[in-house]
């Protein structure tokens, strides 16, 4: 995850679902190093300020990070459960973001968790759930763990298995030569 792209993947995850809202033929992926690894992502859309979709992989799923976020940003566009489908007439209120995972990682304590630095996935018998870093209103790894553990369906008093990882998030703001600050960009 050391690679950085020349154009911003939000603003990529963007036009895949305009062109999509078009009826058109979706982009191909940008022709840059960065898209043609292999890499899990997240594709979250906002409108508001407020969350309007958000889907990801923790394990690639296609081919190359590009096609990733194609599969993705369609998925939380119009497959989100939480949300009816985007609509054209809503489009250009909405703010697209990408998050691109490192590979998971098993911890033993809490103590090797920061709710700031590190997304969780909980797990226990085939339930699994999971929470990116960095997210407003969770200012605690306690916190961070019962909201994963709730969408995942266990009970926090139950033994569940955790692991943490990374993300760097890239913005529609984001611009080649900007750092990643805290591992988001």
């Amino acid at each position: 995850m050391n690679l950085l792209p020349e154009s911003s993947p939000a603003l990529f995850a963007r036009e895949v679902i305009r062109a999509a809202l078009e009826y058109g033929t979706l982009p191909d992926p940008p022709l840059e190093e960065f898209y043609r690894q292999r890499a899990a992502c997240f594709v979250s859309i906002k409108k508001d300020g407020a969350l309007r979709g958000c889907i990801g992989t923790l394990e690639p799923a296609e081919p190359d990070l590009g096609h990733e976020i194609i599969r993705n940003a369609q998925s939380a566009a119009f497959g989100d459960p939480r949300f009816p489908a985007v609509q054209a007439d809503e489009f250009e209120s909405l703010k697209f973001s990408v998050d691109v995972l490192s590979v998971p990682e098993a911890v033993e304590s809490k103590t090797d968790l920061d709710c700031r630095r590190f997304g969780v996935i909980v797990g226990c018998d085939y339930r699994r759930g999971v929470l990116l870093p960095d997210l407003e209103g969770v200012d605690t790894v306690e916190h961070q763990l019962s909201i994963a553990c709730q969408k995942a369906g266990i009970d926090p008093e139950e033994k569940f298995a955790v692991q943490r990882f990374m993300v760097t998030r890239f913005s529609e703001d984001w611009h080649p030569g900007d750092e990643a600050a805290g591992g988001a960009c």
